[in-house]
Order: C-alpha cells, then sequence, then structure tokens
C-alpha cells in the first residue's frame, strides 16, 4: 500500500515509508525461514528504491535497488519461479538503464539490454503479448541511449527494430497510451539517425510517429506528455526546417517548443528545464531564415 501510495505521489515521503517498512519486514521474512516471501520483499523494495532514485539526484538509491533485485534473483530462480525471474530481470534491466543515463560510459547500458533479452526467454510473444511488448520497448529504450553515446547509427537502427516489434502488441485500439508512449520513443530514435544521416526521410518518419504518438497523448489527458512528445516534434521539425530552409517550418517548431515549456513549467518537473534549453536555437533559426 505505501508503495502505491508513493508512486502516486509527486514527493519522496511515502516512497521513503515503504522503504522503511519493507527494511523491517525483511527482519522477519529471512532468506532462511521464509526464502520466497524474502525474495518477494527483496523485488518490492528494489521497486521503491529505484522509484526513489528516479526522483533524485544522484545513483545512491539506484545502486541499492540493483543490489536488491540481485539478491531478489537468487530465490526467484528461472528454473523455479520463471514468471517472477523474468519480473525482477526487467526491473534490474530498468534500474541499470537509469543508472547508464547518469553515468558515463556504457557498460550499465549494456548490461541492462542483455538483462532485459534474457527475460525475453519467459514473457514470450505467444506466451505474455503484452509484457513481451513492455521489454522490447525496455529494450529499444536502453539502445537509444547506448547509440547517442556510440558513433554510427546501428544501436538506433536496433532500437527502431525494437520499437517497431514493441507496437505488435502495443497497438493503438488496445493499450493507447502504452502505445502513444512508444510511438515518442520511435520518433527519439528516428530523430536522432535523422540527425546524422543525410536527407531528411528519418526526420519526416519522426514527425510522422510524434504526431501519431499525440492522438492519445492530448493536453487534456495527460500534458506533461503531452509537452514532451510536442516539444520532440518541435525539435524534428526544427532540424528539417535548417535542412530545407523552410523559415515556416521554423517559425512553427519554435511555437511547439513554447507550448510545450509552458505547458511543463505548469505541470513542474525537469523537462521545463530542458524544453527552455532547447528554445534559443529554434527562435535563432526562424529570424535567420524569415531574413531570407
Amino acid at each position: 500500500m505505501l508503495q502505491t501510495l508513493g508512486e502516486r505521489e509527486g514527493g519522496t515521503e511515502g516512497l521513503e515509508e515503504s522503504i522503511a517498512a519493507t527494511r523491517e519486514a525483511l527482519k522477519e521474512l529471512t532468506r532462511d525461514r521464509v526464502p520466497l516471501d524474502w525474495a518477494i520483499a527483496q523485488n518490492n523494495l528494489g521497486y521503491s528504491l529505484a522509484t526513489l532514485g528516479e526522483r533524485e539526484s544522484g545513483t545512491s538509491r539506484l545502486e541499492e535497488a540493483v543490489i536488491a533485485y540481485r539478491e531478489a534473483l537468487k530465490e526467484n530462480t528461472r528454473e523455479q519461479r520463471p514468471l517472477e525471474w523474468a519480473r525482477t530481470q526487467n526491473n534490474l534491466g530498468a534500474a541499470l538503464r537509469v543508472l547508464g543515463q547518469r553515468e558515463s560510459g556504457t557498460a550499465r547500458l549494456e548490461e541492462a539490454i542483455e538483462v532485459h533479452r534474457e527475460a525475453l526467454q519467459v514473457l514470450t510473444r505467444e506466451r505474455l503479448p503484452l509484457r513481451w511488448a513492455r521489454t522490447q520497448n525496455h529494450i529499444g529504450v536502453a539502445l537509444m541511449l547506448l547509440g547517442e553515446r556510440e558513433s554510427g547509427t546501428a544501436r538506433l537502427d536496433e532500437a527502431v527494430t525494437a520499437f517497431r516489434e514493441a507496437q505488435k502488441e502495443w497497438t493503438q485500439a488496445r493499450v493507447p497510451l502504452d502505445w502513444a508512449k512508444t510511438m515518442n520513443n520511435l520518433g527519439d530514435a528516428l530523430r536522432l539517425l535523422g540527425q546524422r544521416e543525410s536527407g531528411t526521410s528519418r526526420l519526416e518518419e519522426a514527425v510522422i510517429a510524434y504526431r501519431e504518438a499525440l492522438q492519445e497523448r492530448t493536453r487534456d489527458r495527460v500534458p506533461l506528455d503531452w509537452a514532451m512528445t510536442t516539444g520532440n516534434e518541435g525539435v524534428a521539425l526544427m532540424l528539417l526546417a535548417e535542412r530545407r530552409h523552410d523559415a515556416k517550418m521554423a517559425k512553427l517548431a519554435v511555437q511547439q517548443i513554447e507550448a510545450a515549456f509552458t505547458t511543463s513549467r505548469d505541470g513542474g518537473g525537469p523537462l521545463a528545464a530542458t524544453l527552455e534549453a532547447q528554445l534559443p536555437k529554434p527562435r535563432a533559426l526562424a529570424q535567420k531564415l524569415a531574413k531570407r
């Protein structure tokens, strides 16, 4: 209960209470006495720590989450409890991915990809299609982050493939917001590819993906998700406008990023700072192209 409340709250108090309560429980739920309950508690502890770690700066909470998940996997084995094993594997992979975002190097991201791919040995499309799709999305995000740090386009191409795989089961009709999340992620991967390749086809595909996502990520329904995708589309439009020397498109890019910034600023969180930092370049481009 505390864990669920902590997830829904914007702050950290509920999660801190959940962590403290789980650690108290683990004094009685020992591995020797009740190994399966101990493993469940370790997984729950890891989840609360990871959720808290995402909201805080630094990596200490995330490191603790990784330790808790690895503890859980000592009893949640693939042979004895395959579904619990796969769930904990995915939780571990997610924590490693966030750590990888905050640290230099690629080792954490590479491990996250490996951990998620191992989970797919149990979470098959035929057996658990929605969990299979979620894992494909996790893999795509880790590949995209890795691709940003590496030269070339191979990892980004793999990310595009993973997101398209996820969409085979995460369909708009079936799980609209999950589908929209993957469409946004696909747009990000295509935009990054478009920045590294000549021509405009990838950037055009990115814009289409973002606009698809916005069918479900509406401003009224999920304002911060709307702001994220609208801002992402604005960046893609800016890159297209720069290559096409299109003043009208550059102006549209500015309008979209400004609207996204306003909404994200009202909603709080780090997204507003990211969008604000992106605004000078499209504004300068729009002014430059308007004078041509």
